[in-house]
């Protein structure tokens, strides 16, 4: 059998699911916003996609720098920046897919979580592609526990700013995003729920 942790890394299975549907071309170039260490950007540059990544984390970005240089990428500072998601210095409609998994929940408010997503769909093209893993009280609306707005500390005992589904159809009403799937959401019983958005920008 083949070694499928070796060929595909530690990929969020939700982004493989956009893979699998064909919404993510060996062309296009990828913004990996909340990059990390690269768990999502590792199989997509083995597949030679130009990969770019915004973090604050300076160690993570060195990471990623590294593993885009083992894969035959690109690994200067044009491509992966130490920067805030709200404050991203790459050019306007840069890319053709922007990538955010499990990044937009740290948001501190209202005004840094729409100053996040603007800043992203800012840097997407039209027509492009943008997937978002985050938290949220979908299906747990009476097992978290407000803090102030929209930040709650959830079963798990961690605290998040947590969407909703009229949220982010509002959101996506008011920047011209157009959903692919339905919202998606993951609850882990007693610990917390995750939301799946998948949308293209249509303006």
């Amino acid at each position: 059998m083949r070694d499928l942790a070796a060929e595909f890394g530690n990929i969020d299975i939700y982004l493989f699911d956009q893979l699998l549907k064909g919404r993510v071309a060996a062309t296009d170039k990828v913004l990996d916003a909340g990059c990390g260490s690269g768990r999502n950007a590792y199989y997509l540059l083995t597949q030679g996609v130009e990969i770019f990544g915004a973090d604050t984390n300076p160690a993570a970005v060195a990471g990623v720098r590294d593993l885009a240089a083992e894969q035959g990428g690109a690994a200067d500072d044009e491509h992966f920046r130490v920067e805030p998601l709200d404050a991203l210095t790459f050019a306007d409609v840069a890319f053709d897919v922007v990538i955010c998994s499990a990044v937009l929940h740290f948001a501190r408010d209202d005004a840094h979580f729409e100053g996040m997503v603007r800043e992203l769909w800012r840097a997407l093209r039209p027509g492009g592609l943008f997937f978002a893993r985050l938290a949220s009280s979908i299906g747990m609306e009476s097992q978290v526990r407000r803090i102030a707005g929209r930040r709650f500390v959830l079963p798990d005992g961690s605290e998040r700013y947590l969407v909703d589904e009229p949220q982010l159809m509002s959101l996506m009403a008011s920047i011209g995003g157009q959903l692919l799937d339905p919202l998606k959401t993951t609850v882990v019983s007693g610990q917390r729920c995750m939301t799946t958005l998948v949308a293209r920008k249509n303006r």
